[in-house]
């Protein structure tokens, strides 16, 4: 075997060495980075935690579940959205966290909204991953919730569409389609009235959300 030869395999074998270990810091970064205690880190997180641990959801046929469940998809075949929301979303709340005050649930409540929307969003470009790893074949009961659901199959519709305010305080639901369709947030059509309402009335707003 020649000096070259040996080189090339050297350098074959530094490579494979260094591509194990990159696979593995991002990995193991994608799952510290999903745990529970990094999410809560940021103080205005603690506010939505205590609120999913009052949900239906928590402790439903014995499940917790936690905020990756939910906000972050899993398995190796989403790992690629995993790591876009830790590097975009998680970059951009980081300096939301930085520019405004959540120092009270009161100032929380006055981004809660967007927050929510934001959330929503993702949800849907997702096509609700992250619900169907648990509902895999949802059969609601009743006659109106199982038509419900086949006219939202017809339709392209997804979860998070009708299900926006399961674990968290409510906020006003919205439009998904057409706030993709334009670009901005866009209530539902039966939440404008109620919306315009708590517009009036600031104090409103923190009182009921």
């Amino acid at each position: 075997m020649t000096a070259l030869q040996k080189g090339a395999i050297g350098t074959l074998l530094t490579g494979a060495l260094l591509g194990i270990v990159l696979v593995g810091i991002v990995f193991g970064g994608e799952a510290a980075l999903s745990t529970e205690e990094f999410c809560t880190s940021c103080h205005s997180m603690t506010y939505t935690q205590d609120e999913l641990r009052e949900s239906t959801h928590y402790g439903a046929l014995g499940v917790n579940p936690g905020c990756k469940d939910c906000h972050i998809p899993q398995g190796f075949k989403n790992f690629h959205l995993a790591v876009y929301t830790h590097v975009v979303d998680g970059a951009r709340e980081l300096w939301l966290e930085l520019v405004n005050d959540y120092s009270t649930l009161e100032k929380f409540n006055e981004r809660r909204l967007i927050m929510a929307h934001d959330a929503r969003m993702n949800l849907k470009k997702w096509d609700s991953v992250t619900c169907r790893d648990c509902h895999k074949n949802p059969d609601p009961p009743g006659e109106d919730a199982q038509a419900a659901h086949k006219k939202m199959e017809t339709v392209g519709a997804t979860s998070i569409d009708c299900h926006q305010n399961l674990e968290h305080e409510e906020a006003p639901m919205t439009d998904l389609d057409a706030s993709l369709a334009q670009g901005k947030m866009v209530l539902k059509a039966d939440e404008d009235d109620d919306w315009d309402d708590d517009d009036d009335d600031d104090d409103d707003w923190d009182d009921d959300y």
